[in-house]
């Protein structure tokens, strides 16, 4: 563990007994509120997708090399996700299964279950909670991105409202609350095991990781200053904001530096070499609401060890040689290293520099009654290539939610959008809860 982290770590385990202490003058009874001990919900979805394919482009020859002239791409997804808790005295568990299906005459039949989250509560005073399990932090401000989020997966730009799969841990929050302009502090401690079969997707194995979070309600202005620490991931630091300017009017912001980030990259000939040093992160955003229900989002999301351009049409070049070696050899030997580059974070979404977010929603347009539709698009400022998604939600039936979203790609050929498997997508989805 490196020296700062420890320092960070020890002054915030400090503080805990002064919050414990505090918290008993800032206790109040809720036993007049009677609530279920039990809770059980869940969700079923179905989602067909087409794909208009790209036979140009550098990511459909990497995933079709074997049918090159592959037009369209039919898909058949679905989703149950189930969760239930159960609370009595201090005591709460929690948990949330997630089962995806996909289905489709490329890879045929793919079915991944998992819980989503599954942990165990303790509250012993109202200011003071312990969860032990498996779950999800959730730290960053932003809507789309989130560079502060070192102890959750990153979200999905084109879904980012998703339910995400946490990770194990061991957390606490410690929450002290004053009268004047800072309303409210709390210390949130962090362990992060990394072994075999126990987060081994997180990084290096067999680390315990510390990670933590101070939060501040000042001035009506919500900061944290997070960090996270030991040998699984390079150490990281960071911050964040939001803050409501009117009723309306909301502004957010995020900042994350990492201490030695690591990347591959590529020269014009393919070579790959290790790149290292500091990466520093940040997104800035704000959200409107205006007098005709309309919601405007807008980020800017900016990432010093994202690939540049350059680096980019290296490696759809060796993209295409590889095909290239494969149509007149058969020889997968150049679209293996690809795949390999591919997987290491060269097609992983938003791997470029700088992006811009946009998502505009209008709500019941004309007096349409429970109808949205809105607009989103991600541009990669780096390349001008661009992800726009019109979509139309209709919620008139109780518990069931239709969605018809488009996705349509705008970019030339060597930009990041542009090199994308399909020109378009369009998919249908229907969602019941219950």
């Amino acid at each position: 563990m490196k020296r700062s982290g420890l320092i960070f770590l020890t002054l915030m385990l400090l503080a805990i007994p002064l919050w414990v202490h505090a918290a008993q003058d800032y206790t109040f009874d809720l036993s007049e509120i009677e609530k279920k001990p039990y809770h059980f919900a869940g969700y079923i979805e179905a989602r067909p997708v087409f794909y208009g394919l790209d036979t140009d482009a550098a990511l459909y020859k990497l995933r079709f090399f074997d049918n090159p002239n592959r037009q369209a791409l039919a898909e058949i997804n679905g989703r149950v996700k189930l969760e239930g808790s159960y609370e009595k005295s201090i005591f709460r568990i929690f948990a949330r299964l997630n089962t995806d299906l996909q289905y489709n005459d490329h890879t045929h039949g793919l079915e991944r279950t998992t819980f989503y989250e599954a942990y165990a509560s303790a509250k012993p005073i109202t200011s003071v909670k312990i969860d032990v399990g498996k779950k999800t932090l959730k730290w960053g401000k932003g809507y789309a991105l989130n560079p502060v989020a070192f102890a959750d997966r990153p979200k999905d730009p084109d879904d980012p409202d998703q339910a995400m799969e946490g990770y194990i841990v061991a957390t606490a929050d410690f929450i002290r609350s004053f009268d004047g302009p800072l309303k409210t502090i709390s210390v949130t401690p962090v362990l992060l095991p990394v072994y075999d079969h126990v987060n081994s997707d997180f990084g290096q194995n067999n680390n315990l990781n510390f990670a933590g979070r101070l939060y501040f309600l000042f001035y009506d202005t919500d900061i944290d200053v997070m960090f996270l620490t030991g040998a699984s991931r390079p150490d990281r630091y960071g911050f964040d904001f939001s803050r409501n300017l009117t009723t309306n009017f909301e502004i957010h912001g995020e900042y994350a530096w990492i201490t030695n980030h690591r990347k591959t990259v590529l020269d014009p000939s393919g070579a790959a070499r290790q790149v290292e040093g500091e990466a520093h992160s940040f997104l800035i955003g704000l959200r409107y609401l205006t007098a005709f229900d309309l919601t405007a989002i807008v980020e800017f999301y900016h990432h010093s060890a994202g690939f540049s351009r350059d680096e980019m049409k290296n490696f759809y070049s060796l993209i295409s040689r590889g095909f290239d070696a494969y149509q007149a050899s058969d020889d997968p030997t150049g679209l293996g290293r690809a795949m390999q580059l591919a997987e290491s974070g060269y097609a992983r979404p938003n791997a470029m520099r700088n992006y811009l977010y946009v998502r505009l929603s209008q709500k019941e347009p004309f007096d349409i009654l429970y109808f949205t539709p809105s607009l989103t698009c991600m541009i990669n400022t780096d390349d001008q290539s661009a992800n726009i998604m019109p979509e139309l939600l209709y919620t008139g039936i109780t518990n069931l939610e239709l969605r018809l979203r488009a996705a349509v790609i705008a970019g030339a050929g060597d930009s990041e959008f542009g090199e994308k498997q399909n020109d378009y997508r369009i998919e249908l989805r229907a969602g019941y809860y219950f």
